[in-house]
């Protein structure tokens, strides 16, 4: 089987070390940047074009979009499946959970814990706004951070307020987050694929910071999930139709509380802190799927002797 990795940077620890798992399970392994594909788009005969050459002859992708070019990259992903690639996860998907605030939506209305959140543009609503998520302190995000960037901790009304119509003066799209207490600068990354859990840890940030991100100084330890946890970690996952992804939970007192759901989760912590070879569990759902897609192209006995007939 020949596996496209589509990442921007070859050099990434999470692109190394799915290339090195394809590699090893027998597989061709090729690491395009999807920043450079371009497609080709033609009544019965779709393509994609990289650095001059058609790739058409891939059989499977693994998606690494950034945030920054979620829009492009989910387009290529998504030329891949009209040409009836297998993908780590659906194009759809990934635009879903990268919308912070309609991922959000999509998690409430399927009844699973979330920080009470708030989402306005008029600055005139910030009072309000602040009081419908439990006062100050809170936390506001912008809707395209990522990795704890553009996430502030507001410890006042007062310097919620400022922060608010800063962002609103920007014209930036915020989230603006109930802040959970307990949970002592501690979260939760459970890595979940093909509706499975393979390992989760417990992040904790660094002294003087409330994020617990590991690119912001963070630690992470294996943690043994309590049954609400993975059943939460599962639903999230399930209810964005992700089949790859990461899921960071708060601990709370009334349950864990889901943050944010990672179509492009990273792999050093999750393997670090596990021990478990993550990227291989990934590269054998990948085949796994294909062979469904092999089978389903070929004609039943009874059909074919049918068509005999």
């Amino acid at each position: 089987m020949k596996i496209a990795i589509l990442s921007t940077n070859k050099n990434l620890y999470s692109t190394k070390r799915l290339f090195e798992a394809a590699i090893k399970r027998g597989h061709e392994c090729v690491i395009l940047d999807h920043k450079k594909c371009y497609v080709g788009i033609k009544q019965g005969n779709p393509s994609i074009h990289y650095n001059g050459q058609d790739v058409s002859d891939i059989d499977a992708i693994i998606p690494r979009i950034g945030a920054s070019v979620t829009f492009y990259g989910s387009a290529i992903v998504r030329q891949f499946e009209v040409m009836g690639v297998v993908s780590a996860n659906p194009s759809q998907a990934i635009t879903r959970s990268r919308d912070k605030l309609r991922c959000m939506q999509i998690l409430s209305g399927a009844g699973i814990g979330l920080p009470v959140t708030g989402f306005a543009k008029n600055t005139h609503d910030v009072d309000d706004l602040i009081k419908m998520v439990g006062g100050a302190p809170l936390v506001i995000k912008l809707l395209e951070g990522t990795q704890g960037i553009g996430v502030v901790l507001a410890e006042t009304k007062k310097a919620a307020s400022s922060v608010i119509e800063a962002f609103f003066g920007l014209g930036s799209n915020i989230l603006i987050q109930e802040f959970i207490k307990e949970s002592k600068g501690t979260d939760i990354r459970v890595f979940v694929v093909d509706g499975k859990v393979v390992g989760a840890m417990k992040r904790t940030a660094k002294d003087g910071e409330f994020r617990s991100n590991l690119h912001r100084g963070g630690t992470a330890e294996l943690i043994k999930l309590s049954k609400a946890e993975r059943e939460t970690a599962l639903k999230a996952a399930r209810e964005l139709g992700l089949t790859v992804c990461g899921v960071d939970m708060l601990p709370s007192d009334r349950g864990p509380l889901v943050l944010e759901v990672n179509s492009s989760p990273g792999l050093e912590g999750i393997e670090k802190a596990t021990g478990k070879d993550v990227a291989s569990t990934v590269i054998e759902y990948i085949e796994r799927q294909h062979s469904i897609k092999i089978q389903n192209l070929r004609p039943s006995r009874k059909s074919s002797a049918g068509h005999k007939l």
